[in-house]
């Protein structure tokens, strides 16, 4: 089925632009949410309209995600995490974790779906994670993961080095 896009779409084109996709991506994905229309011939004479208020809209997009990407750019994110034997993580970071992070440490909000994470981070370490902004703009933050010293102390403290009273209060 050709469809024209009506918006840029990840991994399909720019909008504007003329595609032949499969029926079933077209008619439950893409008509529904408004990112094509059906490649008429009406609907193929407006092509030049639909790609100059694309190209508007990019430049206005392109302007605040700069602005955005300089703010993102090698930002440090701290988490602390319960870890057990061989520092095995016993959750994970997931992109909905740095995204809260990321909103919580520069006040704006980004959607974790715009977070490159092919899996969740389940390690100690540092972790640079590309937030895609823009077909070419993806700043890095640094997704730095730590042991709880807290819990890690408290479970490698042997029972019998305690007191029988503080045995007792873990205990209840």
């Amino acid at each position: 089925m050709d469809v024209i896009l009506t918006q840029d779409v990840l991994d399909l084109g720019e909008a504007g632009e003329i595609k032949s996709v499969a029926n079933g991506y077209a008619r439950n994905y893409l008509i529904p949410r408004g990112l094509v229309v059906l490649a008429t011939p009406s609907a193929r004479k407006k092509v030049a309209e639909i790609e100059r208020t694309a190209a508007k809209g990019r430049d206005r997009e392109r302007g605040t995600a700069e602005i955005l990407a300089r703010k993102l750019s090698g930002l440090p994110l701290a988490f602390v995490v319960k870890v057990g034997e061989g520092d095995r993580l016993y959750g994970s970071i997931t992109s909905s974790d740095i995204a809260q992070a990321i909103e919580e440490a520069i006040g704006e909000e980004v959607d974790r779906r715009r977070l490159v994470l092919d899996r969740p981070i389940k390690t100690l370490g540092d972790h640079p994670v590309p937030v895609r902004l823009a077909r070419d703009l993806a700043p890095e933050v640094i997704v730095t993961v730590k042991r709880d010293e807290e819990a890690d102390t408290a479970t490698r403290q042997p029972l019998a080095e305690l007191d029988a009273e503080e045995a007792w209060d873990d205990v209840a």
